[in-house]
């Protein structure tokens, strides 16, 4: 026997329940591992990551994957510079200078991908294969759902270095 179910809108409080979900998600993510891993905030995380996956990008390449102004790029780059993680190297100015993680930023980066890991590994203690699974399938279904970007994707595929 088929049942025919129609999609239904989720309600009111459920949304609110997500939201709520999501916004101490983000705000753990973005601020709770940042003492452990030396400093490094998941904007910095991202920016390693993606330089770390794409070595040679420019500053305009990250610009248009992450959405975000030149400029807010270059302060994030100059501090990454700056703490030793990222070397940019020689190319015309106006096509920006090619990027890449020095040993210290990868090293950086490495710890930083081991301890995000060892939390969420920690918050999936107990749970059995199919839950995983279904609860990574509902993610997918979400981000989905509300990715309506035309923005260039960062092609991480599964990596979890960003």
């Amino acid at each position: 026997m088929q049942h025919n179910r129609q999609a239904r809108r989720p309600s009111t409080d459920g949304v609110a329940r997500v939201y709520e979900e999501f916004v101490l998600l983000v705000r753990f993510l973005t601020s709770g591992a940042r003492t452990q891993d030396s400093g490094l905030s998941l904007v910095q995380h991202s920016l390693l990551g993606f330089i770390s996956r794409n070595p040679g990008c420019r500053a305009t390449d990250i610009s248009e994957v992450f959405g975000v102004h030149r400029s807010t790029v270059s302060r994030q780059l100059r501090h990454a510079v700056d703490a030793g993680w990222v070397e940019a190297g020689t190319g015309p100015a106006r096509a920006g200078h090619p990027l890449r993680l020095t040993d210290h930023g990868a090293t950086v980066l490495e710890g930083a991908v081991v301890r995000r890991l060892d939390d969420v590994r920690a918050g999936l203690e107990g749970w059995d294969e199919n839950e995983l699974e279904r609860f990574v399938d509902l993610l997918r279904r979400f981000r989905a759902g509300i990715d309506s970007d035309d923005r260039t994707p960062d092609q991480n595929d599964g990596d979890c270095s960003a």
